[in-house]
């Protein structure tokens, strides 16, 4: 993670990957799995259980034009279905899962996301997603929302045909705090005039820490912030059921 050298505080990529492989391995034998946004595919390899197929856009080739990744490389070259996320050119009900991981931040129109995974399930399937709550700019250009809450999750789901049967936040108000102060030497190094001197590490260093030790501490915060939520969901109804355009 970009500026975060911290290692008690850096949970955030360790508590998701801890929770998607888990949420993986618990997928039956043999069910199909389409991984949308899959980017590098990061997850494949824990898949091997699973008709695993990946999807991506593959527009973003890394060097973000603002913002963290100026320097990153993103090789999408063995993504299997080339499309929009809204528009993927598979027949109706044809995966058993569909899992999305931190992409709906880079969707111009996530809730059409959500209707076109309803179509792709079949029924009962379910649908595995994460994202930010609060997110800084990354892979620009194509970075429109900077997160999402909980309640937009409950609403649009609900709304399109989809029952939750998991909301499990990552992290906590004080965690995420410690996070963004981690951040702040390379801030500094990257956006402004006067990058931080070494007593300006060490009061950062010890912010950090006294907000790590807050967050095992916490209590209920995470209504306030936190790093994302990690989402299950089924798909509940048939499309005769609901008016799944009318939203």
């Amino acid at each position: 993670m970009i500026g975060c050298n911290f290692k008690f505080i850096n949970s955030n990529d360790s508590n998701r990957e801890e929770w998607i492989l888990k949420t993986l391995k618990d997928i039956p034998e043999g069910q199909s799995l389409l991984d949308a946004g899959a980017g590098e595919q990061r997850y494949r390899k824990y898949c091997s259980h699973l008709e695993y197929v990946s999807q991506d856009f593959c527009q973003y080739k890394g060097k973000a034009i603002v913002g963290t990744g100026k320097d990153e490389v993103w090789n999408t070259d063995k993504i299997e279905i080339v499309s929009d996320i809204i528009d993927i050119p598979r027949e109706d009900e044809s995966f058993d899962n569909i899992m999305c991981t931190e992409v709906f931040e880079h969707i111009k129109r996530p809730e059409l996301a959500i209707k076109e995974f309803y179509r792709l399930l079949k029924k009962n399937g379910r649908l595995v997603l994460t994202a930010p709550f609060a997110s800084f700019t990354h892979m620009a250009p194509y970075h429109y929302y900077t997160g999402f809450n909980r309640f937009w999750y409950e609403e649009i789901l609900t709304d399109n045909g989809f029952e939750i049967i998991e909301v499990t936040q990552n992290g906590n108000w004080f965690s995420y705090v410690g996070q963004e102060a981690t951040r702040a030497n390379y801030m500094s190094k990257e956006f402004s005039l006067k990058p931080m001197n070494l007593l300006a590490k060490g009061i950062t260093f010890l912010f950090a820490k006294l907000m790590d030790k807050y967050a095992k501490l916490n209590k209920n915060s995470e209504e306030v912030a936190c790093f994302g939520y990690n989402i299950i969901a089924r798909k509940k109804q048939i499309l005769s059921e609901i008016n799944i355009n009318s939203h």
